[in-house]
């Protein structure tokens, strides 16, 4: 293509094809607009020179006295017919910035012009698209809704001559949530309280958006009581406060903690719990020592194994299980180091002993105890003794 040549709309007296003139919009038809560049006569100005996408009639894009610039196409002096483009102009502009645009992976800005089958398409002076999959970070089904919106959006592929120009909102996404992400990672500290949306649930744990990146609670850290699954105790979307546990920016791995956030059984165990008191408890762990029972949600207390039972016992398996109930009694609490001893021997002594029934010692014939015999009623049978 030559240099662009331009002229004013009074002084032009020849034109050369190719060449760019300003003119102005004199009048409009359904398919064609007719163009005062100075010259002759009026250039005319086809509908499908107007603009690099499909338009019904001329009138959506243009009003007569609308000062605009186009591209000479063909000039026929015999039929004094001068055909000119304006979507020459505004194309060849605008491959220009947008080149300039895409080496520098800077944003554009444009609004949804249609919604066709497989994306959106956008004017930008020529036709862009984008596929639908490069439209937003999560799938979506109906695209109505953004005809007519603007996105900010990144050139990925562009070739002039083949007229193609593809656009992703996607990448700026993404590079917003990058951005973000470090700018989270770099401000996070372990033992800091913040708030996150939980995003979702696996067997292990819960994912919590703190910020644009997750954090994983491990199930072991959702709540001081033994949690089999995590929607056990939360709900995808649920809003919670978590403490930082460990943060690693190079893998962008976070450790957190909702039961750090909540008051601990520890803290509560002594408004229910007193010394001396006889409670209903599970054994939770066996060892060589002794066994280890839950007296209250989070809580587990030492039964030493002198304290298991009356008689003597090598091992504390002898006598007990895994998740057996067994009643205890309270011997000392020591909250503040988590110590509490039981004893389920003190506890089974404890138990008041079942009443005797009173020996009946009545004789049936309510005379026992009077030591009265036969003799002392007839002393003349004793001669018979």
């Amino acid at each position: 293509m030559s240099e662009e040549k331009r002229a004013d709309i009074t002084e032009v007296t020849t034109l050369e094809i190719g060449e760019v003139v300003k003119g102005k919009v004199t009048k409009i038809e359904s398919s064609q607009a007719f163009v005062d560049v100075g010259y002759k006569w009026d250039g005319i100005l086809p509908i499908s020179e107007v603009s690099s996408l499909h338009i019904e009639q001329i009138s959506d894009v243009l009003s007569e006295g609308d000062e605009i610039e186009c591209k000479v196409l063909r000039l026929d002096e015999e039929n004094e017919k001068l055909i000119v483009s304006k979507r020459a102009v505004d194309a060849e502009r605008a491959w220009k910035v947008l080149q300039q645009k895409y080496e520098a992976n800077e944003n554009i800005h444009a609004t949804v012009a249609d919604v066709v089958k497989g994306g959106l398409v956008v004017d930008l002076g020529v036709r862009g698209f984008i596929p639908a999959s490069l439209v937003e970070r999560y799938f979506v089904e109906d695209f109505s809704d953004y005809k007519g919106k603007e996105l900010t959006l990144k050139v990925i592929e562009i070739d002039p001559e083949k007229n193609k120009l593809i656009l992703s909102r996607k990448a700026v996404l993404e590079e917003e949530l990058n951005k973000k992400k470090a700018e989270t990672l770099q401000s996070l500290e372990v033992g800091q309280i913040i708030e996150g949306t939980v995003q979702r649930l696996t067997d292990f744990g819960a994912f919590v958006d703190i910020g644009g990146v997750d954090g994983l609670v491990h199930v072991s850290e959702l709540a001081w009581n033994r949690v089999d699954h995590p929607s056990d105790v939360l709900s995808e979307g649920d809003k919670i406060k978590v403490k930082v546990l460990k943060v690693s920016p190079e893998d962008e791995r976070i450790s957190l903690s909702l039961k750090e956030t909540l008051e601990g059984p520890w803290d509560q165990v002594s408004d229910h719990i007193q010394v001396g008191d006889i409670v209903t408890g599970t054994v939770r762990r066996l060892v060589s020592f002794g066994a280890f029972v839950e007296v209250y949600p989070g809580v587990e207390g030492l039964v030493h194994i002198s304290q298991i039972s009356q008689r003597h016992i090598a091992t504390p398996a002898e006598v007990l299980k895994e998740n057996q109930e067994v009643k205890v009694k309270v011997l000392d609490m020591q909250t503040d180091q988590k110590r509490i001893s039981l004893s389920i021997r003190e506890a089974e002594e404890s138990k008041p002993k079942p009443v005797e029934k009173a020996e009946k010692k009545e004789e049936s014939d309510n005379h026992s105890g009077l030591n009265v015999t036969l003799g002392d009623v007839y002393p003349e049978l004793r001669n018979l003794q």
